[in-house]
């Protein structure tokens, strides 16, 4: 009788973990598709005119018809706005993986006094949006003569940047063995040779991950460009695609191409790193 109570309350404990995990799943493929809803929608009506996006948004295009992508690289400066979105982007990103890096090593590798005031204060820019210290951010910006200037932008990205990456990284750091540290001392390493050759490579999935974190937000923000740039030669993609939209008519058809079009270097790159993204993701789950 005991077994079969048993067995009994087994089987049931496999149903309910088995219906739990259905239910999981169920709502993971319900928010995917809604996540994907938007974007299918944007691809689809890049293919599209004016007027079948507006009498059939969900239909399937032709896809033969490059017409509006032929249109935004000819009639439009849309180069130029992704040729700047590009230097913007690439070169926050470069200052912001090194000097969050740099930062981040001496905090988890090194035992000094304020170390942990420093990690505090880095902590405290996660909570203040530099979007509150507009006013006195133009005001500099003037007073640095960088306003309508790329500078201007890669300065406060960097700023914003920095907090994230060196959390995310100090973290990673502290995980490392100090052991690597000390048989590279003994053979003569120095210790920029020691972070850059030894460290640097086993937190690349830290790296990927503060990379993605950061690269979105820059290449998606209309904010920041919108106070600092001016000159139209100078407009980044979130910017410079508000220049589509006519006072009285839009070209959707165009404006949706030029969205996709936008899009796909973000979605490329993850896609490229996605292996290394969810190493780090994943990194400490399992022992």
């Amino acid at each position: 009788m005991s077994l079969a109570a048993n067995s009994y309350y087994d089987r049931k404990g496999i149903l309910a973990t088995l219906g739990r995990d259905g239910l999981l799943q169920i709502i993971l493929i319900a928010n995917t598709i809604l996540m994907l809803t938007p974007i299918v929608i944007m691809v689809f009506s890049a293919f599209k005119t004016t007027p079948e996006i507006f009498k059939a948004p969900f239909a399937i295009p032709d896809f033969t018809q490059w017409a509006n992508f032929a249109r935004i690289w000819s009639e439009t400066n849309f180069l130029r706005y992704l040729l700047n979105s590009f230097v913007v982007t690439g070169a926050s990103m470069v200052l912001i993986l090194t000097l969050g890096t740099m930062a981040a090593y001496a905090i988890g590798r090194y035992a000094f006094t304020g170390a942990n005031f420093i990690l505090m204060f880095f902590l405290a820019g996660l909570t203040l949006p530099l979007k509150l210290a507009i006013i006195p951010l133009f005001m500099l910006m003037r007073d640095l003569s960088i306003l309508n200037n790329q500078l201007s932008l890669i300065f406060v990205y960097t700023a914003m940047g920095l907090p994230t990456t060196v959390f995310i990284m100090t973290g990673f750091i502290r995980s490392l063995p100090n052991e690597l540290e000390d048989a590279a001392r003994m053979d003569g390493a120095s210790e920029a040779r020691i972070m850059w050759s030894i460290m640097l490579p086993l937190v690349r999935p830290a790296l990927v991950i503060a990379g993605i974190q950061n690269v979105v937000p820059i290449w998606n923000d209309f904010f920041f460009p919108l106070v600092f740039i001016q000159n139209d030669s100078l407009k980044t993609l979130p910017q410079g695609l508000t220049t589509f939209m006519g006072e009285y008519t839009t070209d959707w058809g165009v404006l949706f191409s030029g969205l996709t079009l936008s899009a796909a270097p973000i979605i490329l790159i993850y896609i490229l790193l996605s292996k290394q993204f969810i190493a780090g993701m994943t990194s400490g789950a399992v022992k």
